[in-house]
């Protein structure tokens, strides 16, 4: 029985890693795994693996918490299969964000290595080298001045010689300055939350509000979305598309109309219809920063006024492949309002990817999520020991 679960499951991480088709029907399912229609219809329900006793539990790539969570919702006999699968996802996920910092790899760690080949011992030299290796991948010159010192001092303290043991502690130390003691994990306890999105336009703000969409839905929270980017052209129907697209209703206004109105109103929905999750789009413009404070301080006070009892979390989209201009776009949101998290996309597409090293150190605002593939499961919490793994190439 908990056989045609795993498949199922490895399955759909292999769609994932785009090496079979993304929509799966009966029929490939009976093929994989050989049963009778009858066989696959009794163990398959769309997306419900069922269970002894009649008992229905919901599994996807992302709702994986739970098993863990409740280690009891099955015999003692499925459990190695749990494990697997749990394994499964682990590996799956952790393969998607190393194959999205291809780039990044190659313009940070792979130059490290390259340049620890051509030194026999430790020496200002060899450090000047991989200083420049960080300023060059965006990691800003402040930042990568801290780290640089950080690692010339402990490779003191430590009598660090040998030139390959240098790579390990330079590992450390991005891994710290990523950690800034701070939760990594978007504040959404306890329900409800407001999620306000901000950010300017092109960093693909409106496709992370519909990913962030799917990952509560998948989650089996109540999710509704709020077009309050009301003066951008077609930002009110690109949000309806995803809204379409993850199975979430959309509050809307006309086109031009006061973000802090359409908050309002997708409020008091949210309380009508008890839902757990409220993502607003907010307006992007960088063009006038008082303009900007104005529209959205306004939305603040209605959703301090309207919203008082709601986990409350700011996020902020930047666009990665814009290096260091991403960091400057932060500076005057974090002036406008308060962020209390980072969502960077499009780490994929750039070897610039350092800049979430300068962006941890400069702002003192955690990364929560970051975008590493074009998929709707490609945008991940962001974990600072398997971001660093990935960019260095570890498992």
């Amino acid at each position: 029985m908990f056989k045609k679960l795993i498949s199922k499951f490895k399955k759909e991480h292999h769609e994932e890693q785009g090496n079979i088709q993304e929509e799966e029907s009966l029929d490939e399912m009976i093929e994989l795994e050989g049963e009778t229609d009858e066989e696959a219809e009794e163990g398959f329900d769309e997306d419900t693996a069922y269970f002894e006793d009649d008992e229905v539990a919901s599994f996807d790539a992302e709702t994986w918490d739970e098993v863990e969570a409740d280690p009891d919702m099955f015999d003692d006999q499925d459990q190695p299969e749990i494990e697997a699968a749990l394994e499964i996802e682990k590996v799956g996920f952790f393969a998607r964000l190393k194959e999205g910092l291809t780039k990044t790899r190659q313009g940070i760690t792979a130059r490290v290595d390259q340049v620890l080949k051509s030194y026999k011992k430790v020496d200002e030299e060899l450090l000047e080298e991989i200083e420049e290796i960080l300023i060059t991948a965006d990691v800003g010159v402040n930042t990568t001045m801290e780290i640089i010192g950080k690692l010339r001092n402990q490779a003191k303290e430590r009598k660090i010689t040998e030139v390959e043991n240098l790579r390990g502690l330079l590992k450390e130390i991005l891994a710290d300055t990523l950690d800034l003691n701070k939760s990594h994990e978007l504040n959404i306890q306890p329900l409800p939350a407001i999620i306000l999105v901000v950010g300017v336009n092109g960093v693909g703000k409106t496709t992370s509000i519909g990913k962030i969409a799917h990952r509560m839905r998948s989650q089996g929270k109540k999710v509704l979305l709020a077009a309050g980017d009301t003066f951008r052209a077609a930002a009110i129907d690109q949000l309806e598309i995803w809204g379409n697209r993850v199975g979430v209703d959309v509050i809307k206004h006309q086109e031009g109309s006061d973000p802090a109105a359409v908050v309002f109103d997708a409020i008091q929905a949210a309380k009508a219809r008890k839902i757990d999750v409220l993502i607003c789009d907010t307006a992007g413009r960088l063009h006038n920063k008082t303009n900007l404070m104005n529209e959205l301080g306004k939305v603040r006070k209605v959703v301090e006024r309207e919203y008082g009892e709601a986990s409350k979390e700011i996020l902020l989209v930047l666009d990665a492949t814009t290096g260091q201009n991403a960091i400057q776009q932060a500076k005057i949101f974090k002036e406008a309002v308060d962020v209390s998290g980072i969502v960077l996309t499009k780490l994929d597409g750039t070897a610039k990817g350092g800049v979430v090293l300068g962006i941890s150190s400069e702002l003192d605002i955690p990364v929560k999520l970051i975008g590493v593939g074009e998929g709707m499961n490609d945008l991940q919490e962001f974990k600072p020991n398997d971001f660093v793994n990935a960019l260095f190439g570890d498992e």
